[in-house]
């Protein structure tokens, strides 16, 4: 009697527990009892610094859901001109809505401007009334309450005591609006459950933006991305005015993925936060620098966060182009003008960041220069071509597509979009790794 008795009580324990296991893994999803804090990101297509808050990404969580949620398969497309722009299908029936594909954003917001009498709205802009799957984040909301005061995405309860969020640019510019719960319907058979995302009613970009960081509430993280990858195609340098080329993205599985090679991503514990530091940016080990197959006297930690976090290399599709520290960022210039230095523009500098810069003759300065080959542990390398070490930014003058980091205020190596062009780049967010492949981006449509 007593060892059925015993029975009985451990299959009612187990029972318990496994309900509430269940209702603890039901509400973790979208929990927001997470501490805010200040992180530097770069972003956009203009090269801008998007400086907002970042909520504290709970990775080992998120690991451990990801093999519970069916895992999206996606392909889509983008067109490239300074940034990756991609089109999805938000809310219920979808809205096609244009984004700024950002793997160094956590927030994802869209375009929702403000219904004005007699001026009608943009027509990429989202109209929430449409949807059936929105609703607005009110003021009484986790997300609109939070732990740290002085975090730099101010969140505030409107008139209409629902929660409002603005952040700015390091120009000064601004976007703002409300937080809310959408939905995106890839198809009949996929879709996410509702996100958290911003709607934009005041903003300087004619694009929204589809934030890919590490972050727990990025669209990544929140969708329970397992990997993502895309292939940035070829242009012609940001003044011509031919259409816009095509790209390769995918939401899950690449076909392609067996011939990339692989580089683990650095980890810094809740421990190890330093002030510089962004903890939810694919940083990876990135080794040296080789210019015409020299490889430039740049010691590596030049290239990995020091006791400040400054250092760290960033791999990031929001940022035109590539910024290295001071110590790297001289070594490079100083190998520039050793092999082309009487033929730089004096005295020019391109959007207060590139100061490598000519008046003509691209071809014959690649070539000069050569190509330029990125290096990283487990000896992966990125070779960006002599044809791509220059872009064109205004009408004749091409610049190298190296600028100072310190231009955008930060203290990060960036690897921009620019030198990722012909590139398949992968973000395994299951295995923390970011794959690179060669491909012919512009044909793989």
């Amino acid at each position: 009697m007593a060892c059925s008795s015993s029975k009985y009580f451990l299959l009612f324990l187990l029972t318990f527990l496994n309900i509430f296991y269940i209702s603890l893994a039901k509400n973790a999803i979208f929990s927001m009892k997470f501490p805010l804090t200040s992180t530097p990101l770069s972003h956009n297509s203009s090269s801008k610094s998007l400086f907002f808050a970042s909520l504290m990404a709970n990775s080992h969580h998120n690991r451990k859901t990801m093999s519970t949620v069916p895992s999206l398969n996606y392909k889509s497309t983008f067109k490239y001109s300074m940034a990756l722009i991609i089109t999805l299908p938000i809310g219920t029936p979808p809205q096609n809505q244009q984004m700024v594909l950002d793997t160094g954003s956590q927030l994802s917001w869209i375009q929702c401007h403000k219904k004005i009498p007699k001026i009608p709205p943009p027509t990429t802009s989202f109209d929430p009334s449409l949807s059936s799957s929105f609703s607005v984040l009110p003021c009484s909301h986790p997300m609109c309450k939070p732990r740290i005061p002085d975090f730099t995405l101010p969140t505030s309860c409107d008139q209409n005591k629902l929660c409002h969020y603005s952040y700015f640019y390091a120009d000064g510019t601004l976007a703002e609006g409300n937080l809310v719960h959408e939905k995106i319907t890839f198809s009949r058979s996929q879709s996410t459950p509702p996100l958290i995302l911003g709607c934009a009613t005041e903003s300087d970009d004619a694009e929204g933006i589809l934030g890919m960081n590490l972050g727990r509430f990025s669209f990544a993280s929140q969708a329970k991305v397992q990997k993502f990858s895309y292939c940035v195609p070829i242009r012609q340098g940001i003044t011509s005015h031919a259409v816009k080329p095509i790209g390769t993205f995918y939401l899950g599985q690449n076909p392609n993925s067996r011939t990339f090679q692989y580089v683990n991503l650095l980890t810094f514990p809740q421990s190890q936060r330093m002030p510089n530091l962004d903890p939810l940016a694919y940083t990876v080990g990135m080794t040296g620098i080789k210019i015409g197959g020299k490889r430039l006297n740049i010691s590596a930690r030049v290239f990995r966060p020091n006791a400040g976090g400054s250092g760290q290399t960033i791999v990031d599709s929001g940022t035109t182009y590539t910024f290295l520290v001071e110590e790297a960022y001289n070594k490079v210039r100083e190998e520039i003008v050793r092999l082309v230095g009487p033929r730089l523009k004096k005295g020019y500098v391109y959007g207060g960041a590139l100061d490598m810069c000519f008046d003509s003759h691209p071809i014959e300065i690649g070539r000069l220069i050569g190509d330029m080959t990125l290096q990283f542990e487990n000896r992966v390398e990125i070779l960006i071509n002599k044809e791509r070490m220059l872009d064109e930014v205004e009408g004749g003058i091409h610049c190298v597509g190296i600028g100072r980091s310190e231009s955008l205020g930060i203290a990060s190596n960036i690897i921009g979009n620019f030198h990722q062009q012909n590139l398949w780049v992968e973000f395994d967010l299951r295995n923390r790794r970011v794959g690179f492949g060669k491909g012919e981006c512009t044909r793989q449509v």
